[in-house]
């Protein structure tokens, strides 16, 4: 073991700079022995969507072509601007040259033909969403250029109709609202928090010396974000606990009853938990707002919904309380491309809110925002957010990228074709098989349920200990060891990094697993090295007890 005062020490960093001395340690014992440095400790996946990728680079050739057609300095390499009309019948022939040119392809081992995706992707949405054929394909194309400000600037026209439908799959497929949802395409769900924390700072919705409840365990950032001097916030944990499968009950949802807690966050399925809210839950917390808290705000990143099928979001049954947060960067293994959106729904209790504030407040928010419009008190939450994320004044070049949009538009278009999930089962079933490798190795039975989405996991070694082997090395373990003792030791002596629970307001005694970013076959070794842990703890405690260890 480390120096507990080594530990103390740092028991108060985020785990995720915890990290950086674990991989230190993890590294150090690799190199040493002839154990692999296994990092599980993050939750980038290690598998990608090659269809949408394929159709982007294939329209980003079209879009060149397009460049050119309007004017071309070919020993300069200056093009001119992709034009609008005839675009659709242009790219039409262009992806019939495609074709032919890749008639030889060998379907089997190569999978679908790219130019063959990216025609039926725009056919698709064109049919589907009844698109004017030119007006969408030069979305695409000037898009892909990159040649303009985003415009409008919250979203594109028709990259916002074909996220909200990826959304209702991705996010309320299970429980799909009436609703309509304006929606703010970002750098991906960390984007989405900041924009989300500083606009209802701004719009006073949240101001210093509120209190929140946050769903835990959760993301720690959700933890860290109310404390800044930015915020003020004091926060209350509602905590679903592993005895209750994760699951909040009739007590814990109590406590959102007082008036005084202004918002609920949380994080569905949960993060480092990896379980959904189940229909019980959701149903807590429906009554909750529609019986004695309409005035409660909600905000839910669902990062992880796609990993369970028929996922239900709180978007979906609470649409006028909720502000949604969504990422691609897992689903389709594109951290690297910073994408994710926000969504609020159309008749949402923000703009009821705002317009309720009194004239003082009225008049500071006035001042904010003048600038944009004269009538800056019709400013709905959502332009609110857009606005807030670029600090108001420059407004005028607010939104995403528009090649990132397009990645965004592609993905949706490509997961919405995808009738028979075949993609999603895949992606389910690499976590799946990971996850019962480290149960293997562990040596213990598991029955997570249907809810559980298998992309993180809480290894709680008291839960474990208790059940195994008795209350009495319970006791002894948390009167003697640290907790962070469980992932310094293992990082130490087996090279793999795994994050402290307690980091996410999960069980002291616990360590988070990742099973999205290495292969198969770690997992079996990471549940071996687990057990090896808890094994060494209860012979630690028979010494000290004078028990003889068999």
């Amino acid at each position: 073991m480390l120096d507990r005062k080594f530990y103390d020490s740092i028991s108060d960093l985020s785990p995720f700079e915890i990290k950086d001395e674990l991989i230190k340690l993890a590294r150090t014992n690799a190199e040493k022995s002839a154990k692999a440095f296994l990092n599980a400790g993050r939750g980038n996946p290690n598998w990608t969507a090659t269809r949408a990728r394929e159709a982007f680079f294939l329209l980003g050739q079209f879009a060149v072509t397009e460049a050119k057609r309007t004017s071309f300095d070919p020993k300069a390499g200056v093009a001119g601007m992709p034009a609008r009309d005839g675009a659709h019948q242009r790219f039409q022939k262009w992806i019939k040259k495609q074709l032919q040119a890749a008639s030889d392809w060998d379907e089997e081992d190569e999978g679908e033909l790219p130019a063959k995706t990216l025609s039926d992707a725009v056919e698709y949405a064109i049919r589907t969403f009844n698109f004017e054929p030119d007006a969408f394909v030069h979305e695409l194309t000037d898009s892909m250029i990159g040649d303009n400000y985003p415009v409008p600037d919250r979203a594109l026209h028709h990259n916002e109709i074909i996220t909200h439908e990826y959304l209702m799959w991705a996010m309320c497929a299970g429980h799909r609202p009436k609703a309509k949802f304006d929606l703010y395409p970002v750098e991906g769900g960390t984007a989405a928090m900041c924009y989300i924390f500083k606009a209802l700072k701004n719009a006073r919705l949240l101001n210093a010396g509120d209190t929140i409840a946050l769903g835990t365990p959760i993301f720690t950032p959700y933890l860290e974000m109310p404390q800044l001097e930015d915020y003020a916030l004091k926060t209350i944990n509602v905590s679903a606990e592993q005895e209750d499968r994760f699951q909040f009950t009739d007590e814990d949802i109590k406590a959102l009853e007082n008036p005084e807690v202004k918002a609920l966050f949380l994080v569905n399925p949960g993060n480092p938990s990896a379980v959904a809210l189940d229909p019980d839950s959701i149903k807590r917390i429906v009554d909750l707002v529609n019986n004695k808290r309409p005035d409660l705000i909600v905000l839910t990143d669902d990062v992880y919904g796609t990993f369970v099928p028929g996922f239900q979001s709180l978007l979906g049954h609470l649409p006028r309380n909720t502000i949604g947060v969504y990422s691609y960067s897992k689903y389709f293994g594109c951290t690297g491309w910073r994408l994710g959106v926000i969504a609020v729904a159309q008749d949402n209790i923000f703009d009821e809110k705002i317009k309720a504030h009194p004239e003082p407040v009225q008049q500071l928010l006035e001042k904010r925002y003048k600038a944009l419009t004269p009538t800056p008190r019709e400013i709905k939450f959502i332009d609110r957010i857009v606005a807030d994320s670029r600090d108001v004044a420059l407004n005028h070049t607010a939104g995403l990228s528009l090649p990132q949009q397009m990645m965004m538009s592609l993905f949706g278009l490509v997961e919405l074709m995808d009738v028979e999930k075949a993609y999603q089962k895949a992606c389910i079933a690499i976590c799946t098989k990971r996850f019962w490798n480290l149960i293997e190795g562990m040596g213990v039975e598991s029955n997570p349920g249907i809810y559980f989405d298998h992309y993180y996991g809480i290894i709680d070694f008291e839960f474990w200990l208790r059940k195994y082997v008795g209350e009495d090395v319970v006791a002894w373990v948390k009167e003697n060891i640290h907790p962070l003792d469980i992932p310094f030791r293992l990082a130490e002596d087996y090279g793999i990094v795994l994050l402290n629970g307690s980091g996410f307001d999960a069980p002291n005694w616990s360590a988070r697993v990742s099973f999205a970013n290495l292969n198969d076959d770690a997992y079996t070794q990471i549940g071996s090295a687990v057990r090896s842990v808890a094994r060494g703890y209860v012979q630690a405690y028979r010494a000290a007890k004078g028990i003889p260890i068999s």
